[in-house]
């Protein structure tokens, strides 16, 4: 059995794409890929696929990843193309690696988002950031199957900052770019919640829905604050035995 990681986006109108609709997608695009999927046993076998902490229904991503078994070894490389192909723009396979290591899942411990902010004045979002930044604690409200809950949106959050930039954005109009890291913890911050913080600290409200993208996912490196590449063990694993023949090849006798 070989098992594959993918990572894939969700980008443009395939954000408020469900997980569950995803799922649905993914699960044809394998059938029309005729890919070698190994199954579960029991009276109602499903394909071994197993998804890594979703984005919410409505945020684009450029870092979701899963993870196939298959039957049959395949290249990662050509499998990414032949399932990219089957899936809907938006829906786009853009890596495939050979999963060489183990918890995949447990990599994913931090997540950075970009939050734009359109209608929102540059010095109104940063005035708001600094007032986050600066608070020991920012209660926030979500409602949950359960009820309404009330958490802790700031002790999540690694690095919250205006970022500055011209790209995608309108120049008759204001709009702030924002870049958050939030740690993976339970119960989860989101972006919103994040965004539901800004409004109880300093009363910043966006006059329209903001667009929120992922951007990356992975481990947190604790000094720079930053998110690694959750794949990057695999691929390192995949060259290590080639790089240690080479070497032998080129030793003396």
């Amino acid at each position: 059995m070989q098992r594959i990681r993918l990572r894939y986006t969700k980008r443009g109108r395939l954000r408020f794409t469900s997980h569950r609709d995803f799922q649905r997608a993914f699960e044809r695009a394998l059938r029309r890929a005729d890919v070698p999927m190994a199954y579960s046993a029991g009276f109602t076998p499903h394909p071994k696929v197993s998804y890594a902490n979703a984005a919410p229904t409505g945020t684009g991503s450029e870092a979701e990843y899963l993870e196939i078994a298959l039957t049959e070894a395949r290249d990662p490389e050509q499998l990414r193309r032949t399932l990219d192909e089957s899936l809907p723009a938006g829906l786009d396979v853009i890596e495939a690696v050979e999963a060489r290591t183990s918890g995949l899942a447990d990599r994913l411990t931090a997540s950075e988002w970009e939050l734009r902010l359109d209608g929102v004045e540059q010095a109104e979002a940063e005035r708001a950031v600094a007032a986050f930044n600066a608070a020991e604690t920012v209660e926030v409200q979500r409602l949950t199957k359960n009820g309404v809950r009330t958490f802790d949106a700031r002790a999540a959050v690694v690095d919250l900052a205006t970022h500055s930039t011209t790209a995608d954005r309108p120049t008759d109009q204001p709009c702030a770019i924002l870049r958050l890291v939030v740690r993976h913890v339970t119960p989860a911050v989101r972006p919103d919640d994040v965004l539901s913080g800004l409004r109880a600290v300093a009363d910043l409200a966006p006059p329209v829905p903001a667009a929120v993208t992922r951007l990356a996912q992975g481990l947190l490196d604790e000094e720079t604050g930053t998110v690694t590449d959750p794949l990057a063990p695999d691929r390192e694993a995949a060259t290590a035995p080639a790089a240690g023949s080479a070497a032998a090849a080129k030793a003396p006798a």
